[in-house]
């Protein structure tokens, strides 16, 4: 009676474990996350939250946060505040950059989010409905999902975004989705559920693609894409085609937008695109991350199946409009 259960020691020293990584998280990124109030013409226009990732003052953040303003006030845990400009914003990948005029600032170390694991432990750090520092616990409930976005009559699928079980409320959006390490793997961006979430969150993952989104931000201000003017899915290849080509799969063409580059060069809808100057094209994300600023007014050749046939197509891709 009164006396130590020592079968309860071991899930004591479980949660102990499990607290001192997330404590430790916590500690490392609090100072690094700032809750941002977006203001146009002086008038509040929406909040959210921002992680600092260079200690001169730049922060990421969701484009959707900061797209009613350009300029605002970013507070962070200390309570300390200062006044923020949007420095360039991509609703294509719903990331935008602001920055803050400071020095040594304390920031994060950004991760890479394609080394994730389903039921890996993550924590979400922002400003759920205004709360400033807000930490929340979660796993990795998926990967590969897809985010749809769009900007005036462009749509875009962003790819391999994060789903978590951490906590989301309004105002998480920008905040930071991080591993055991305090590494951010991700940029909390949407809540699924009604009103204010019903334990599904997204996160756009921080990698290789992103990384290169984020510092176009910050050196130009936006992010120039080629366009085709295509709309298609992810199919598998006839296994003829395949054996011929190397790949399994490709982008099969639902639409093909008149008078678009692609138009121009005689793809058709129900073309299968397998690949783009060579490099193989096995899913919509790729086709899309192929489609880089360097690419704009330049012929690109791009091999599609047609009538379980190859024909190779020269394109001219114009700018995708902002």
């Amino acid at each position: 009676m009164g006396g130590l259960d020592l079968d309860a020691a071991p899930d004591q020293e479980a949660l102990d474990t499990y607290s001192s990584v997330v404590t430790s998280v916590a500690a490392h990124l609090l100072p690094t996350v700032a809750s941002l109030a977006v203001e146009r013409g002086g008038r509040p226009v929406g909040t959210g939250s921002a992680v600092v990732i260079t200690p001169d003052g730049f922060l990421l953040t969701s484009a959707h946060v900061v797209e009613h303003g350009r300029s605002g006030e970013a507070v962070v845990a200390d309570g300390g505040s200062a006044r923020f400009e949007v420095v360039g914003a991509d609703r294509l990948s719903d990331l935008a950059v602001v920055r803050v005029t400071a020095s040594d600032m304390a920031c994060a170390l950004l991760g890479d989010a394609d080394g994730l694991r389903v039921g890996q432990l993550v924590v979400a750090i922002g400003s759920p409905l205004g709360f400033a520092g807000s930490v929340s616990v979660g796993v990795v409930s998926a990967l590969g999902r897809s985010l749809p976005t769009s900007t005036g009559a462009a749509t875009r699928i962003v790819e391999n975004v994060i789903q978590t079980d951490a906590a989301l409320h309004p105002g998480n959006s920008g905040g930071a989705l991080a591993d055991s390490s305090a590494r951010v793997v991700g940029v909390n961006t949407a809540v699924v559920g009604p009103f204010i979430g019903q334990g599904l969150g997204l996160a756009v993952p921080v990698n290789a693609t992103t990384r290169s989104i984020i510092g176009t931000l910050m050196a130009e201000g936006r992010v120039r894409r080629a366009y085709l003017g295509v709309g298609g899915g992810t199919v598998p290849l006839p296994p003829r085609v395949a054996e011929q080509v190397g790949q399994g799969r490709g982008v099969r063409l639902v639409s093909v937008v008149a008078g678009s580059p692609a138009d121009t060069a005689g793809l058709r809808a129900g073309d299968t695109v397998v690949s783009v100057d060579g490099a193989a094209v096995e899913d919509v994300g790729r086709l899309q991350a192929l489609m880089t600023a360097g690419r704009i007014g330049r012929p690109v050749l791009v091999q599609a199946v047609r009538d379980d046939r190859l024909i190779n197509l020269d394109v001219l891709p114009g700018e995708l409009a902002d």
